[in-house]
């Protein structure tokens, strides 16, 4: 299968590994992945933080970016949930049919991750070996946009060497929310001390998520108070080989 890499402008900014990561794990399963080079934002810190007319050209180079890809894949479920919750509305906003109809034909086509790899392609062990104590931080919009469920939990069942801690309290928000963390610095932070207190508790070695945003600031928070515990995205375990880690 010929898949189309959506990296989103957070990753490809600010954590390119990951991408690099998918890449390696996608052909590590035979299929060929491309990167074209035009895309941008999704759009997303427009929409939610107000500027809704201002996400309407990014929507247009969204799809004419992908509009003719087999299949689009992204490390983030905030992104896709952008693209699958939001891009109708964008286009309703736009009042233009033809681009509503666009966005209705592409969105089926558009996958975070762990979704493409488990309910897409059926694959539950990807080959990965990956030697530590691992707890997952469900992200809120992998929970209550996408409801990606058990699929990021099925793969790492299946990681060699990897011990799987449950994470108490996973359902609650690390308190990021894009701007919410910057106009809302003292709630955030409180959220923020609870995840990591129970991450912490795990006794895990390293925390993970499909979403880089909120892995950045569970693991600035981390950092910070001088933990031995990391953040590590999915996509970087799953592409991990024994000889590699």
């Amino acid at each position: 299968m010929r898949i189309s890499l959506f990296i989103t402008c957070f990753n490809d900014t600010l954590f390119p590994e990951t991408g690099k990561a998918m890449v390696r794990l996608l052909e590590r399963l035979g299929h060929t992945v491309d990167f074209p080079f035009e895309q941008t934002c999704c759009g997303q810190m427009h929409y939610n933080t107000g500027y809704q007319e201002e996400a309407i050209p990014l929507l247009r180079k969204f799809i004419d970016v992908f509009g003719e890809a087999d299949c689009v894949v992204a490390p983030s479920a905030s992104c896709v949930a952008m693209i699958h919750e939001f891009y109708p509305k964008v286009a309703e906003r736009a009042g233009d049919e033809k681009l509503a109809k666009e966005v209705e034909k592409i969105i089926p086509k558009v996958f975070e991750l762990s979704q493409f790899l488990v309910d897409e392609l059926g694959i539950e062990d990807v080959g990965a070996y990956y030697p530590h104590r691992v707890t997952y931080h469900p992200t809120c919009h992998s929970l209550r946009m996408l409801h990606v469920g058990e699929a990021p939990l099925k793969l790492l069942r299946k990681v060699k060497g990897l011990e799987l801690l449950e994470l108490p309290g996973a359902l609650e928000c690390c308190g990021f929310g894009g701007t919410f963390a910057v106009k809302n610095a003292d709630t955030s932070m409180a959220m923020l001390t609870d995840k990591i207190n129970h991450i912490e508790g795990t006794g895990a070695k390293v925390c993970t998520s499909i979403d880089n945003s909120c892995l950045m600031h569970i693991g600035g928070g981390l950092s910070r108070k001088g933990s031995r515990t990391g953040v590590v995205h999915l996509a970087e375990i799953l592409a991990s080989t024994e000889g590699e880690v």
